[in-house]
């Protein structure tokens, strides 16, 4: 009778081993093939951040450059809605994780410690770093090294932001650096003198600047910018490390666009230029996870 128990009890154990697998979420595997699913409902879910100009509401349409991208991808993948929510900048990967967004796009720059834990589609545009101070800039920053050579000096960055390690790796403190919510938060922080910056990608920055309190704030044009990795940064969409075909026909889609000029024409209506922000035919993210390309 112990026997026959100690079979059953055996077979149990097995059985839960199997049904608990590894321990990581893989519902989209298990459910059958995501991209077929999402064409076959004519509905994305995607997550963005909320940062102009890359997405954001406007008379209760999403906007934006990667709102544009996004659509026109996955339009041309035979899925006509793209079903928008947009999230704090910090909430987007473990928001992904958690399968609540099907992919997630807002610029995101391609870090090493990023593609440990999504995979990125190939890059999609590129952006430098901007600063923006109390008017006349008293301090007279121009630079992340000036703010490390001052530790008086404090400055706000958003959380989850990639500037926080970029101003570390030039000698800024952590003492000296406020985490804030958001790009509001951050204005607010200069503002109330809890800080005397706030740093940011250049285009977020400036366009957020257009519809704050001017008077208050500026926007240094002569900023220095780091000349460290990840300097450049290059924005892509991200995507659940199990779901190579949806990113894989996401990428196809994608480099049809770079080919034939369609990125310049979809971001210029958000200040984006071609100059500045579309990124080389040749550049690949695994260059950029590999730190190949700097």
């Amino acid at each position: 009778m112990k026997k026959i128990k100690g079979i059953v009890l055996a077979m149990g154990v097995v059985l839960l081993l199997a049904a608990c697998g590894n321990g990581k979420s893989n519902s989209s595997a298990a459910e059958g093939d995501l991209l077929k699913s999402l064409q076959d409902k004519g509905v994305v879910k995607v997550g963005f951040a909320n940062e102009k100009p890359y997405a954001y509401e406007e008379d209760g349409e999403l906007k934006g450059g990667a709102v544009a991208i996004a659509t026109a991808v996955f339009e041309n993948l035979g899925i006509e809605k793209v079903d928008g929510h947009l999230s704090d900048f910090s909430q987007l990967i473990p928001g992904l994780g958690a399968e609540k967004f099907d992919v997630i796009t807002a610029g995101m720059a391609i870090t090493p410690d990023r593609c440990e834990n999504v995979a990125f589609g190939e890059p999609e545009m590129q952006y430098g770093e901007g600063l923006i101070v109390k008017s006349g800039n008293p301090k007279d920053l121009r630079s992340y090294k000036d703010i490390a050579a001052n530790p008086d000096i404090k400055v706000a960055v958003m959380s989850g932001a990639t500037e926080k390690d970029f101003m570390l790796r030039e000698g800024i403190s952590e003492k000296q650096i406020m985490m804030v919510p958001d790009i509001p938060a951050s204005f607010a922080a200069v503002e109330s003198r809890r800080a005397d910056a706030t740093t940011g990608t250049e285009m977020t920055i400036k366009m957020a600047l257009e519809s704050a309190n001017k008077d208050k704030l500026e926007f240094v044009d002569n900023f220095e910018q780091p000349e460290i990795e990840g300097v450049p940064s290059y924005g892509a969409a991200a995507f659940r490390i199990a779901d190579d075909e949806l990113r894989e026909a996401y990428n196809a889609e994608l480099k049809k666009l770079k080919e034939d000029g369609k990125i310049a024409e979809l971001i210029e209506p958000y200040g984006f230029t071609e100059e500045l922000n579309v990124v080389d035919l040749d550049l690949t993210t695994e260059s950029i996870c590999n730190g190949d390309n700097y």
